[in-house]
Formats: structure tokens, C-alpha cells, sequence
């Protein structure tokens, strides 16, 4: 007599959480969307101002307005950072389609294993904090808008109309940028340049 035959047993695996799960998880339909079409807001952004005669003002600008300018290791060095930010394209057609603004401070810090960005000055500041993704050359921002006399932002998620999502990536020694694509303000794109200064806002 021959034992019987024990049917096999299965085998079950579980499947291992990638780094983009954990953000994917966080970030809500409409910001999940925004960040996949990145190279879209890049495209058109791009195309738009140099359009409308910028096309001097992008170049100047150098590796900051390079969609292809990321670098690997974009983690930041926590600290006071000189900010400043530029608008690429308008949706809708209205409205110039390149605008620079004033520099105002920011400030990047760690709370537990996660940095956070806060904008220090100005009557829109924006908050958030900063998630790894499965692409080692950029960072996922995910965050929120204060206005006014508020002291802090709301949690992402609180208010889906001052939530922000966007892209950071290292692309010089010592700068980074912060992409947002298809922000509220109605451009194709903003581009925060970000670069350690010694001196903290007073």
C-alpha cells in the first residue's frame, strides 16, 4: 500500500508596500492625478511661456526650469532655506503665462522619520511634508495652504481647496525645487526654487 497523496498546500505571500503605496495611500484622487501628469504641466507650462515671448526668461533660469534636471539623493538638509517661485503657463488661457515673484524664507525641518516644509513669510504660506517614492530622484510633497493671520496650515485633506501635491527633487549642490502641477492658482505649473541660506528670518 502507498500512502495516499496530500493535496498541496497554498502558499500565501504578502505583497510587499512599495514606498509610492504609502504616498498613494495619502494623497486624494484629484492630487494623485496631478502628480502623474507632471511631465504634461512641464510640457505645456513650457511651451505656453515661451509662447508669449519668455522664451529669455526660461532660459535664464538654467537647470531650475530643465524638467530633466533631477538629480539623485534629493532628501534636503534640514534648515532655512531663501525661496522663491515661478508660474509657468495659465489654465484656461488667462493671465501672463510666465510671472516670477519677491524671494521669502521657508524652513525645512524633521518630525520623525518624515521632513516637513513650512513657507515662513507672506500671506500664503504653504506647509506639508515629504514622502519617498518608488523613483529615487524626487521626493512626493503633499500639503496644505495657510491664508492670513493663521497660524498654521490645515492638515492635508482637511480642505481638498487649499491641498497641494507636487514634486522635489534635488538639482544642483545645494538647490532643490518643489513642482507643483496644476495648482489652484489656475497656472500650468509652479516651481519653487529652494536654496540653504545661513541667516534666519527675523
Amino acid at each position: 500500500m502507498f500512502p495516499a497523496k496530500q493535496a498541496p498546500r497554498p502558499v500565501v505571500t504578502a505583497a510587499q508596500r512599495t514606498r509610492a503605496d504609502i504616498w498613494q495611500a495619502v494623497a486624494n484622487p484629484t492630487d494623485l492625478n496631478r502628480i502623474r501628469r507632471v511631465a504634461a504641466a512641464w510640457s505645456s507650462g513650457l511651451t505656453e511661456a515661451r509662447a508669449a515671448a519668455f522664451r529669455d526668461g526660461v532660459k535664464a533660469e538654467g537647470r531650475l526650469l530643465d524638467p530633466n534636471a533631477a538629480l539623485p539623493r534629493p532628501a534636503p538638509t534640514p534648515g532655512s532655506y531663501s525661496c522663491r517661485v515661478i508660474t509657468l503657463g495659465r489654465q484656461g488661457g488667462k493671465g501672463p503665462a510666465f510671472q516670477k515673484f519677491q524671494p521669502f524664507f521657508c524652513y525645512i525641518q524633521v518630525e520623525g522619520d518624515q521632513f516637513t516644509i513650512v513657507k515662513q513669510t507672506g500671506s500664503q504660506r504653504p506647509a506639508g511634508r515629504l514622502w519617498e517614492d518608488d523613483l529615487p530622484s524626487r521626493l512626493i510633497f503633499l500639503g496644505s495652504l495657510a491664508l492670513g493671520n493663521e497660524e498654521e496650515a490645515r492638515a492635508y485633506g482637511d480642505d481638498p481647496k487649499r491641498d497641494m501635491a507636487g514634486v522635489f527633487e534635488r538639482i544642483a549642490p545645494f538647490k532643490w525645487r518643489l513642482v507643483i502641477p496644476y495648482p489652484h492658482n489656475g497656472a500650468r505649473l509652479d516651481v519653487f526654487e529652494l536654496t540653504p541660506v545661513a541667516d534666519q528670518p527675523k
